[in-house]
């Protein structure tokens, strides 16, 4: 079974999100990765950028395919990992803590009320056919 951690957000396209005041920190979930498999490159926005919720907002891939990573809000990128750019592998062994992805200043806080938390994620994971 995929790690799930408590007290944070998460949305269908399997981003998880971490809320600080205005400003949320983002990644990949741990069932993400396991279904990619070796993460071999991260594509991400530079600080300043402009995101939109469940728009695109930069690229995964792995030995298996290319995908999207969804902005789970709207807001503006405040900071890229640049360590989990440099070793995207990182997003395999710890998607939760050194591999986050970008943090985002929220331009709409009420976004936040639209993701799941880690109960109904765990569910929406196991309808999937999670492991």
């Amino acid at each position: 079974m995929a790690e799930i951690k408590s007290g944070l957000h998460y949305t269908k396209s399997h981003e998880w999100v971490k809320v600080d005041g205005d400003t949320v920190t983002m990644g990949v979930t741990d069932f993400a990765q396991s279904e990619l498999g070796d993460i071999t490159y991260l594509e991400l926005p530079e600080a300043g950028d402009s995101v939109s919720k469940s728009e695109p907002l930069g690229v995964i891939e792995s030995v298996k395919a290319a995908s999207d990573i969804y902005s789970p809000v709207s807001g503006e990128i405040v900071e890229a990992n640049d360590q989990a750019i440099d070793a995207p592998e990182s997003v395999n062994s710890s998607p939760y803590d050194d591999a986050w992805l970008v943090k985002i200043k929220l331009s709409d806080t009420s976004e936040l009320d639209e993701l799941m938390d880690s109960a109904t994620y765990e569910k929406f994971v196991e309808e999937e056919g999670g492991h």
